[in-house]
């Protein structure tokens, strides 16, 4: 059987994913959208941790397995045998990159390791998603997205002010790895295509939370001073957060003098244009309660959908705050293809979130579901060389296990 021929820009990357949960998939995902063919790769027995996240589910399939997972191909390995291992050595000799978010150590460990694959495939790209890095104090720790945003001061400043410690809404780490591990891979490649050369990429959990923290870390290196939660609110602007209108929330964005001054009159009160309270930025900053009681007396007046067209009309940005759902059936969500459709061989069809970027030369690819646990295990080990015969034994042996 010939390998799959497929679309966008990474058409012809081949990528092995023994990755689990969020951080290492979103990797594969991204990667599987741009185009490049993603190798699934689970352990046995189980495979991915989240295939067991039941709630909720799709006629027995873990939905949150299925958004992160589709569009891959999937090979159900046990890499505890030596056998396994030698079946990943197979693969890896075709493939250009390796992504997998282990703890430090546990590829080593299996005779698995980027010194050891790297001498098999030189110009492999191998990717390490950890807790907290190859290097340093906790290179030896786990890593989990709460733990990540704790470490990282993420939960220190998000929620409201007075109240206990807040995580982000989502995996903020988690994800946010993901995204930085593609972006590595994706310079890596650059790199490889420059020299032939591959290497390690290195990102892990709190790195990424880290990184979110650019206005906030900007406040501590000029002042020593950690800044603390502001809820919906800007940590260096007014307005700019959510207020109460008649039937829920709308965000507004004063980011700059002349936005504010529309917002006054917007409101029918050109006169906060001169309160010495709010004649600034600074002076709004200073008196944000006074500020925000004002506006909101105002916004709870009227509906979201009409503060939506006034402001439209003056030219301030503002939108509404959704629920999950409102976000994902507006009309401009669908209209860039954000949600994409597929039909998975036994919850049948489902919907999941699409590729968030966008090429004019290389569209991105038509999406297929999420794999079966060992699905095309036996169509990728006859491309990787193994016969029928071979391939029989090593599912007797519990070597790799295919879908029934």
């Amino acid at each position: 059987m010939q390998r799959p021929v497929s679309a966008g820009p990474l058409a012809g990357l081949r990528v092995l994913e023994l990755s689990q949960i969020m951080s290492g998939p979103t990797c594969g995902l991204l990667l599987a959208d741009l185009g490049a063919e993603v190798i699934k790769i689970e352990k046995l027995p189980g495979g991915d941790d989240s295939r067991g996240y039941r709630d909720p589910q799709v006629n027995g399939v873990s939905a949150p397995f299925m958004m992160l997972n589709r569009h891959k191909r999937g090979l159900a390995l046990n890499l505890k045998l030596e056998r396994g291992q030698q079946v990943l050595k197979r693969l890896v000799e075709n493939a250009d990159v390796l992504v997998e978010n282990f703890r430090l150590g546990t590829m080593d460990k299996l005779g698995l390791g980027y010194d050891t694959l790297s001498a098999i495939n030189p110009a492999l790209i191998y990717c390490a998603i950890t807790g907290y890095g190859r290097t340093g104090p906790y290179a030896d720790k786990g890593g989990f997205d709460l733990i990540a945003q704790g470490f990282a001061g993420l939960m220190s400043v998000t929620g409201e002010p007075g109240r206990p410690p807040v995580k982000g809404g989502n995996a903020v780490s988690d994800m946010n790895a993901g995204i930085l591990a593609t972006v590595g891979i994706l310079a890596a490649y650059i790199h490889r295509l420059k020299t032939g050369q591959g290497q390690i990429v290195d990102t892990s959990l709190a790195d990424a939370a880290l990184q979110q923290t650019y206005w906030h870390a900007a406040v501590w290196f000029a002042t020593q001073r950690s800044p603390q939660p502001t809820g919906s609110a800007h940590l260096l602007t007014a307005p700019y957060q959510a207020f109460e209108a008649s039937d829920g929330w709308i965000n507004i964005g004063g980011a700059n003098q002349a936005n504010w001054e529309r917002i006054c009159e917007v409101l029918g009160h050109p006169e906060w244009r001169a309160d010495p309270r709010f004649a600034s930025n600074s002076e709004r900053m200073a008196h944000l309660d006074e500020l925000v009681e004002r506006i909101n007396a105002v916004v709870r007046t009227r509906s979201r959908a009409d503060w939506q067209a006034a402001f439209d009309a003056a030219g301030v940005p503002a939108g509404p705050v959704h629920t999950i759902g409102e976000a994902l059936s507006h009309p401009q969500t669908l209209a860039r293809g954000m949600v994409v459709e597929t039909v998975h061989p036994q919850a049948g069809p489902t919907r999941g979130v699409g590729c968030p970027i966008h090429f004019s030369a290389t569209p991105t690819p038509a999406s297929t579901a999420a794999p079966l646990l060992g699905q095309h295990t036996r169509d990728l080990l006859r491309e990787a060389g193994y016969g029928d015969a071979q391939i029989d034994e090593l599912i007797d042996e519990g070597v790799v296990a295919q879908a029934a």
